[in-house]
């Protein structure tokens, strides 16, 4: 016997369990299927100092756990298991857990976030959230004096590299290729900036570090020239991988609108998606600001749209 739900969220990070706080209390006894992932890329974060309510700062994967216990709170529903089908052509819509179990719901949010690319080296394993990072606003705190590189060439990368210029004594701008990706005037903003020392034609093959136990230090960063094969050691103190996101949107090919990178399209500043009754919340609809609390504030945004929605019916 299927079953048939008023709000259905998927994902379960800030903007999905921050969805479910909302929705609760609006009385949608909303569902959240935590998916992969509980918790979403906060949970690789090991120290968070700009979420609000934090203000000696916290670990990420216990903001995200506080943020869940409120939508427990609250009255959400939250379940393991993977939405693994979609058909949004009709309301109720029908979606498919862990391949087998059928869910009817009126509203669908989405929240499945986004997944940073790494560079698949076996020792960046070892020091992510140990002086490795995807995001220089999230943790480039943490290298006020210090040396660090940032690994990319586009426009994220320099302007990570630009944040860090303000913060770190050195930044090292690692790129594979002779010439930047970014735009012109990001490039002019970089080769002014006297603290940012751009390494060119040079491919990251191993993350030098420390390891005691459980702790964890980097200590440099390894490069080969592509021109001459040479082998170069950066000293450093920190890491940040500024190569892109995916967003995690697989599911949806062929039921919503996606642009060129594979997002959600929302409409402006409100969380629609192009077939009513279904939102999208968080890193999976946003490109450019990819913050906790961002993701948080359009959970928000999702569940009042959706109690909205439901109430104009």
């Amino acid at each position: 016997m299927s079953e048939k739900l008023q709000c259905l969220i998927i994902g379960a990070g800030p903007a999905g369990y921050t969805a479910g706080i909302y929705a609760s209390r609006a009385g949608l006894k909303p569902v959240i299927y935590e998916g992969m992932q509980p918790g979403g890329q906060l949970t690789i974060t090991s120290e968070v100092e700009n979420f609000p309510g934090y203000p000696e700062g916290e670990s990420g994967t216990v903001i995200v756990e506080d943020i869940r216990k409120q939508a427990l709170h609250c009255g959400a529903e939250i379940r393991s298991g993977e939405v693994t089908k979609v058909d949004f052509s009709k309301r109720p819509f029908r979606l498919v857990i862990d391949y087998e179990r059928e869910v009817f719901a009126e509203t669908v949010i989405i929240a499945t976030g986004a997944t940073a690319r790494w560079l698949e080296l076996e020792s960046e394993s070892h020091y992510r959230g140990f002086g490795v990072s995807t995001c220089a606003t999230c943790d480039g705190n943490f290298f006020k004096g210090k040396i660090v590189a940032v690994i990319g060439g586009g426009d994220t990368a320099l302007e990570e590299a630009h944040y860090l210029s303000k913060i770190a004594a050195k930044v090292y701008l690692v790129h594979r290729r002779h010439q930047f990706r970014a735009s012109k005037a990001m490039q002019d903003r970089i080769h002014k900036t006297p603290n940012i020392e751009p390494v060119l034609d040079a491919v990251p093959v191993e993350i030098l570090g420390e390891r005691q136990g459980f702790s964890r230090q980097v200590t440099g960063l390894r490069v080969q020239n592509t021109k001459t094969d040479a082998f170069t050691d950066l000293a450093l103190d920190g890491i940040f991988v500024a190569i892109g996101v995916t967003p995690v949107t697989e599911l949806f090919v062929g039921q919503l609108e996606l642009d060129a990178h594979g997002y959600i399209k929302t409409h402006g500043a409100r969380p629609l998606t192009n077939i009513p009754g279904v939102f999208a919340a968080g890193d999976v609809q946003d490109p450019h600001y990819r913050q906790a609390c961002t993701a948080a504030a359009s959970g928000c945004k999702a569940a009042i749209e959706a109690e909205r929605f439901l109430a104009n019916e």
